[in-house]
């Protein structure tokens, strides 16, 4: 780590600037947490709804104590087995969190990001940092640098760039703030890790698509979020008989003169003849198709695709978050193929 730069990064923080710096899940765009004028900062460089609450990163567990003004037992054994990493948890807040933080909300998100460089900024500023991802509103969230700079060149102070994150998905919400657990977010910490520490915990109906008419508890769960800039349809369905509806789907966009995109994997890719095909990883491997993800949707918007066919993806306890992102990223535009 470049000790310089994170002493720079943190002097900005604490003086009310913005910093985009890496966390093990995605870049995140951080302002002073307690700072209510810093956090406005955010939403305006990311042109972010202001009810859509914004996630505050701690470094010690001692800093939750400011933060929540009740920690269930539950959320103990939680943070006992996950922080350092990459989960998120809702607590009803104390009189410091101001509400431009929490959208207005009487709850607040927390984490503790394992990023190294994460950790030393936010020990570096000396407060919780409210990072929502570091991207433009409703982009595809970044997982590298020079995707910060592609979205926010000129809207903050300062990138440090720790290369490529680890995970490449945002992390996992789960609400304890109102008695039994609830997932509001899937993220790399699937339901499945959770049940045996806690018991089998909710999971909120608004993951399964748009709740427009909500107010929005964590982020991620009304507005659209990860979208290329091309139209995307998301097929539904197994392997065999997804492949076959692309190629359909390529035939019909050719003889409209639509240069059409397929985001695919290492095990389907020479099955199709498309202008543009992204690989997203291996099937068989899904955090390689969650590390680069993002980075796809990206590569599809600088190849100017006029649309974009997605495979799906519903075989491993990741698929949930991969998935929850690939719907919103398509406005929940699917094809059902074959027999479900």
């Amino acid at each position: 780590m470049d000790e310089s730069a994170i002493y720079e990064a943190g002097r900005v923080l604490a003086g009310g600037g913005l910093v985009a710096f890496p966390t093990e899940t995605v870049y995140g765009l951080g302002a002073n947490g307690l700072d209510e004028e810093a956090a406005i900062r955010i939403y305006a460089a990311k042109g972010r709804p202001s009810d859509n609450p914004l996630i505050l990163h701690i470094a010690s567990m001692e800093e939750l104590d400011i933060l929540a003004a009740e920690i269930p037992v539950e959320a103990r054994i939680l943070a006992d087995a996950f922080w350092p990493g990459p989960l998120t948890m809702i607590f009803k807040k104390t009189a410091r969190v101001p509400y431009g933080t929490t959208g207005g909300l009487d709850t607040v998100a927390v984490r503790m990001p394992s990023h190294p460089v994460a950790r030393e900024i936010i020990r570096a500023a000396g407060v919780p940092i409210a990072a929502p991802s570091a991207n433009l509103s409703g982009r595809p969230s970044p997982t590298k640098a020079l995707h910060v700079l592609e979205d926010l060149d000129g809207r903050i102070d300062m990138i440090v760039d720790g290369g490529t994150v680890g995970i490449g998905l945002e992390s996992t919400i789960i609400d304890m703030s109102e008695g039994r657990p609830m997932i509001l977010r899937p993220g790399y910490i699937a339901k499945e890790a959770l049940a045996p520490l806690i018991g089998e915990p909710e999971v909120d109906v608004a993951i399964l698509g748009e709740a427009a008419d909500a107010r929005p508890k964590a982020p991620g769960m009304k507005y659209r979020h990860y979208a290329p800039k091309a139209e995307m349809t998301v097929f539904l369905g197994n392997p065999t008989d997804v492949c076959g509806a692309i190629e359909e789907a390529l035939f019909r966009a050719a003889a409209q003169g639509k240069r059409a995109g397929v985001l695919c994997t290492e095990e389907s890719e020479r099955f199709y003849d498309a202008p543009v095909k992204k690989c997203a990883g291996r099937r068989n491997e899904p955090e390689s198709v969650a590390r680069s993800l993002y980075d796809v949707l990206r590569a599809f918007d600088r190849d100017q695709v006029d649309c974009i066919f997605s495979e799906s993806f519903d075989d491993s306890p990741l698929s949930g978050a991969i998935m929850n992102r690939l719907l919103k990223a398509a406005g929940y535009r699917t094809v059902k193929c074959g027999r479900r």
